[in-house]
């Protein structure tokens, strides 16, 4: 995990292609480390144990959940380097739709400060933005292009996708499917009826989702999963009454398509099955012992004999293609996590039921809230998540402690299970009790484009452009592009500029670039472009908004640290944490704007914290949470004051605070 390398993909060889302006084929990856940066147990005495499920796993990672936060295709390709190709039996992912629409996480603070949103000027100042869902249209297929030629890389033999999304795309990723995974691959098309109704449009209202499902070759895994039989099913299928038994019936086709010249397809009871081109279903001693019984019903208009189906012998109807009754998530669900994509447990349920068994793998590289890590752990599989966004890390990383928490607890208060003893189908043991959260490509240290972009564009007042694949938007008549946040204005990007208006002869508006710091060599470029560009007259001039030193919109950025008191002490073999006091001038400074706001909601300091986690033996590379203070409901706060066991000997305790932006905070003394 410590080298970066090269590794190659297979070529997609379906049909039919679909094109695009800078189709590229994915011939390699970069897989670049993962750095470990948390580990929680549950329990280390079940996350310890031996279990034969784990003999194909990777040596170079630990048995248990694997949560990566980084940009997912850099996460496949680490995966690839690392042991797991072929190694995945179910894939689910709810990408971005490509619906022109801003994702974002809702903000607020706990305690009595709950109910009130952080908002400043003309923005929710307090809403994250997960991920940007506005794209150029080629632009969003290469995205998905490169994922799903990843991901069919990592999918097992015997394993299936299963891709979500809606009317924006369904058409356009449904071709990158069967170019990727091939045509003859395609399971089946799922619809999801999200909702019964939403406000009038122009049109029909599109009220449901789809999920493309997709297999690597043709024998896959596939549970049958038959749902509840209704009352409305049995009166409008059942409508025949037995009558010895006074039992609903009704009449199965006795015949199958196809003749044979065996006893099969001779008559029977003077009927001919060939003469219709087919034969009977069932041999002729079969069919005696039926009829003996009673059970097939002979019309009395001379019509075919059939097979009497009694409506108490249902036992259930075959799960189909059209999905009703899964509500979606909303905002007083138990499990809501602020994500707006969040889609409800029993959805996800019915995909692991559908396409995997217990300790199975499960992959989903678009994680968001973690619902699908979540499903995958109460139903006792393995689970593999990433996603770009650390809030969305962080949801997911609760969410599983709690869970995982839940699960150690019960089977500790669990009666011991005696041979011959049925265990409840519902609750199956866990397959892993730990987790880690990774860091692939060291992205903490880098602002992601989206959000540099968002930023930028609320602070200067940009107008977004959501169909320009090179610039990001507009100035009043100015073409606005912003440099990624990591690295200063260059030549190389205003060369790449230059290229660009060479492309597009038309424009002749002034070109405005935002940046964090320019290159003395850059500067000089744009003094000499600029110099042949002189006049009323003069198009493509080129000017810079430079955000720590312009003149009018200098001074962004300048990010001031959430701080936190915290006394740490030990008496014996105890250790006592006690959080004091915490500030996070982000959030002090959004309040600001508002200022009753703020005198009237800020009155405990603890209502700007959403969890605190605790290593007791902190080695100062990987934090593994000993104790964790999550708090269950939104109106609750941390406790702020923990006791735990010390270990043997001097060691360093450390105290990590993540506050409701999801900044975090790390106080570590040695005792």
């Amino acid at each position: 995990m410590s080298e970066k390398k090269e590794i190659k993909i297979t070529a997609a060889k379906g049909r039919p292609m679909l094109t695009w302006v800078g189709k590229r084929p994915l011939r390699s990856v970069t897989a670049f480390p993962a750095q470990h940066v948390e580990t929680f147990a549950a329990s280390e005495e079940e996350a310890n144990q031996a279990s034969p499920i784990w003999k194909d796993w990777p040596t170079s990672y630990p048995q248990g959940g694997l949560l990566f936060h980084g940009d997912n295709k850099e996460v496949l390709g680490h995966l690839l380097a690392n042991g797991f190709r072929g190694k995945v039996k179910l894939i689910y992912i709810d990408p971005p739709f490509d619906s022109g629409a801003d994702y974002v996480r809702k903000v607020q603070l706990r305690g009595g400060a709950a109910t009130a949103k952080i908002d400043g000027e003309n923005y929710a100042l307090g809403e994250q933005i997960q991920y940007t869902d506005i794209w150029a249209n080629d632009n969003y297929l290469q995205f998905m292009y490169e994922r799903l030629l990843l991901a069919k890389e990592l999918l097992a033999n015997n394993g299936t996708i299963w891709l979500h999304c809606d009317w924006h795309k369904c058409h356009h990723l449904r071709c990158l499917l069967d170019e990727v995974f091939g045509q003859d691959n395609f399971c089946n098309e799922v619809v999801w009826q999200r909702t019964f109704s939403r406000a009038a449009s122009g049109t029909l209202n599109n009220i449901h989702d789809t999920m493309l499902i997709y297999s690597k070759c043709k024998e896959f895994t596939w549970n049958k999963i038959l749902m509840p039989v209704t009352e409305n099913y049995i009166e409008s299928r059942f409508t025949m009454v037995d009558e010895k038994s006074g039992k609903l019936f009704q009449g199965i086709v006795l015949t199958a398509p196809g003749i044979s010249k065996g006893e099969t397809g001779q008559d029977w009871h003077g009927f001919s099955p060939t003469a219709q081109g087919r034969h009977w279903a069932n041999n002729l001693a079969e069919r005696e012992r039926l009829n003996a019984e009673g059970k097939i019903y002979w019309p009395p208009n001379g019509g075919w004999p059939r097979l009497k189906r009694f409506a108490d012998e249902v036992d259930g109807i075959a799960l189909q293609s059209l999905w009703t009754g899964i509500s979606p998530i909303n905002s007083q669900a138990l499990d809501d996590t602020g994500f707006p994509t969040q889609k409800p447990e029993e959805l996800i349920e019915r995909i692991i039921h559908c396409s995997s068994n217990p300790n199975d793998l499960v992959l989903d590289c678009f994680i968001g809230s973690g619902t699908t890590a979540a499903v995958a752990q109460k139903l006792g599989r393995r689970w593999i998540g990433c996603d770009i966004n650390k809030g969305a890390i962080q949801t997911t990383a609760k969410r599983l402690q709690g869970i995982m928490a839940e699960q150690s607890k019960a089977l500790q208060n669990a009666a011991p299970q005696l041979p011959g003893m049925e265990t409840d189908e519902k609750a199956p043991v866990p397959a892993q009790h730990a987790f880690g959260v990774w860091r692939v490509n060291d992205y903490d240290l880098k602002i992601q484009r989206n959000e540099a972009i968002k930023l930028a564009c609320e602070y200067v007042g940009i107008e977004r452009l959501a169909s320009d694949s090179f610039f990001d938007g507009k100035l009043g008549k100015k073409l606005v592009k912003i440099i990624p946040f990591e690295h200063p204005l260059s030549p190389l990007d205003l060369e790449e500029l230059k290229r660009e208006l060479e492309a597009r002869p038309e424009l002749e508006n002034v070109i405005v670039f935002v940046c964090l710091g320019i290159e003395l060599s850059a500067r000089t470029w744009i003094e000499d472009w600029n110099r042949l560009r002189k006049g009323a007259e003069t198009v493509n001039k080129i000017e810079v908004i430079e955000l720590r030193t312009d003149e009018k919109y200098g001074n962004f950025i300048k990010h001031e640290p959430a701080t936190g008191k915290v006394a740490i002490a030990r008496s014996g073999d105890k250790i006592t944490v006690k959080i004091e006091d915490f500030i996070s001038p982000t959030i002090l400074k959004r309040l600001d704007m508002d200022a009753p706001l703020f005198k009237a909601k800020i009155s405990d300091w603890r209502s700007q914290i959403d969890c605190v986690m605790i290593d007791t033996a902190y080695d100062g590379e990987v934090f593994n949470v000993v104790l964790s203070d999550v708090p269950e409901k939104k109106k609750d706060l941390i406790e702020g004051t923990y006791t735990l066991v010390a270990p043997v000997g001097k060691t360093t305790v450390a105290v990590k605070i993540i506050d409701m932006l999801g900044e975090e905070v790390l106080i570590q003394e040695t005792v």
